[in-house]
């Protein structure tokens, strides 16, 4: 398995997922619970965002080529998607749409949503497990990679969920507005190349 491509996948999908900035809304969603339910509703969102960014991993290339849809398209259009997010990262926008979702949602269970999707397998990381997951040079060994990849971004999720309140405590909001901030730059650069990767396939942009 390929190091560098490895780090890419987990950077793409760390950044994407964001646990650190989950966390916080894991907090405010499973408000009042006992430590017993809250862990069972962590473990059961991170299970099905596992199942749901597989399946898009799997077969997203499948469903993409059904409705004619070329890679270098889907290439330049996850890309363009992943730069928006990353913005929000930037500007704090993404937070405050989370906090949003956490405060309108009053569901005993939210497990699997807003939990599981959107928060964690949201359409940059549907988006991101396909770009990962498709190209000429891309085996099923590099797949398996990429799954994971996803299962250890997805671990730290649940790692994140179960010591969420300490790790608010400890950051403060300034700590994750930092945090955040600086996956949101990383994203801009990793989506930047995801468009320039997919310009040199169509030949707009050759080597």
């Amino acid at each position: 398995m390929d190091m560098a491509s490895a780090l890419t996948s987990f950077v793409t999908l760390l950044v994407v997922i964001d646990p650190i900035g989950t966390a916080p809304m894991f907090v405010a969603l499973t408000a009042g619970m006992a430590p017993a339910r809250r862990r069972i509703v962590a473990l059961r969102a991170c299970l099905i965002a596992v199942f749901i960014l597989t399946v898009f991993g799997l077969a997203g290339n499948t469903v993409l080529e059904s409705l004619g849809i070329s890679l270098p398209a889907f290439r330049i259009a996850g890309g363009l998607l992943l730069f928006l997010i990353a913005v929000d990262m930037l500007f704090e926008k993404r937070t405050k749409r989370r906090e949003d979702r956490a405060q309108e949602d009053d569901e005993h269970d939210p497990s699997v949503f807003p939990l599981a999707t959107p928060l964690i397998a949201g359409p940059g990381a549907m988006a991101a497990m396909i770009l990962l997951n498709t190209g000429t040079d891309v085996g099923w060994l590099d797949k398996l990679e990429v799954h994971l990849v996803m299962l250890g971004v997805i671990a730290l999720v649940l790692a994140m969920f179960m010591i969420g309140g300490l790790i608010e405590k400890a950051l403060g909001r300034t700590g994750i507005l930092v945090v955040t901030r600086l996956l949101g730059m990383l994203l801009a650069a990793l989506s930047v190349q995801f468009v320039l990767d997919g310009l040199d396939a169509l030949g707009v942009m050759p080597g």
